[in-house]
């Protein structure tokens, strides 16, 4: 087998890469180096590109760009900076593979330098050009979701291409769940929680202890039964002690919770391509989740807590694999030992 590392680009927008990636190196048996902005030693730390405001929704505002682009701002030091840094790690390294998590610019970048890629294809509304392009530049695409979250205009020949498996994340936490503990997990790529609306749920259901982690404005009057408790290490810790969590579509929070095997009531944000409602309609399909379009009023929430609490759980559980992360690994790696092979059969 081959020894030449697989690389792994880690896209910035949202925790889920970061905790993808992760999971799937720890399982696997040669070296897979993380490329993104934030890394520690050890792995790639590239330059920021996101755009002065530090917003960020995917797609840049030029005036004009390529149809297989989606974000390629001009005159941006970071973005500059980003793409040598890639390219020269690839012409030092030699990688077998290299999987792209996400950006279809990095798909590019990589298939100019020769190196074959593994497109990890989120859910939603993907078959613009720019996402095309990158699907039939791949060597193979990985789908972290089932195949019954797929969207109808996904065309056949992507998901043929496509290995579906849900719930690539790190083992949960086996901890003593508190009987009255709701977790409410706002993350990293939307907007902050909206601190006086989640007092309101809390002060409709004083039984209940809530805990919010993540971003949120303050309650102008927090409840007794409400704490707020900003960032936190481990969320997976906060998970496995709630009784209920309550959060969006993300995939990396969605494969939190299923593999944690809690009941959830799930509230999809807007995300580029439709991503969140896609996840969301699967979970309500298959009846894993609670799903609701936005934060239910107050008066709300003593029924909709009552109805996730008795939700048979065999539909969750079935969306978690705690063999999925190995299974990436492993087939990873023996994608990347096919692809030299082919190499060198070309050459």
């Amino acid at each position: 087998m081959s020894r030449r590392p697989i690389g792994y680009y880690v896209h910035h927008h949202g925790a889920g890469h970061l905790h993808r990636a992760e999971a799937i190196r720890a399982k696997a048996s040669r070296p897979i180096v993380l490329l993104g902005t934030g890394m520690k030693d050890g792995d790639i730390d590239l330059p920021d590109d996101r755009p002065p405001s530090g917003r960020f929704d995917g797609i840049d505002q030029a005036a004009s760009r390529p149809d297989a682009l989606h974000y390629a701002p001009l005159f941006h030091e970071g973005v500059r900076l980003r793409a040598a840094k890639i390219t020269n790690w690839i012409a030092e390294a030699e990688p077998s593979l290299l999987v792209v998590d996400v950006s279809v610019e990095v798909a590019m970048i990589a298939r100019l330098a020769s190196v074959p890629t593994v497109y990890v294809r989120l859910g939603g509304e993907r078959s613009d050009p720019a996402h095309l392009d990158a699907f039939r530049g791949a060597s193979a695409i990985l789908a972290p979701f089932q195949p019954a979250f797929e969207v109808p205009t996904i065309p056949d020949w992507v998901r043929e291409k496509t290995l579906y498996v849900p719930g690539v994340t790190a083992p949960p936490v086996r901890a003593q769940a508190h009987a009255n503990r709701i977790l409410v997990v706002m993350g990293q790529g939307g907007e902050p929680g909206d601190g006086d609306l989640i007092a309101d749920a809390a002060r409709a259901c004083p039984q209940w202890r809530w805990r919010v982690i993540g971003p949120a404005t303050p309650a102008r009057d927090c409840p007794a039964n409400l704490e707020m408790c900003g960032w936190v290490s481990r969320p997976e810790v906060e998970i496995a002690h709630a009784a209920i969590v309550v959060g969006s579509a993300g995939d990396g929070l969605v494969g939190a919770v299923m593999a944690a095997d809690k009941p959830f009531i799930c509230i999809p944000q807007e995300r580029p391509f439709g991503e969140q409602e896609a996840s969301g309609r699967g979970l309500k399909a298959l009846g894993a989740a609670i799903v609701v379009p936005e934060w239910p009023a107050g008066l709300c929430w003593p029924r909709l807590l009552e109805d996730a609490v008795g939700r048979p759980a065999a539909p969750r559980r079935g969306l978690y694999d705690p063999h999925a992360a190995s299974k990436v690994a492993e087939w990873l790696e023996r994608h990347a030992d096919l692809m030299l092979e082919r190499g060198e059969l070309q050459a």
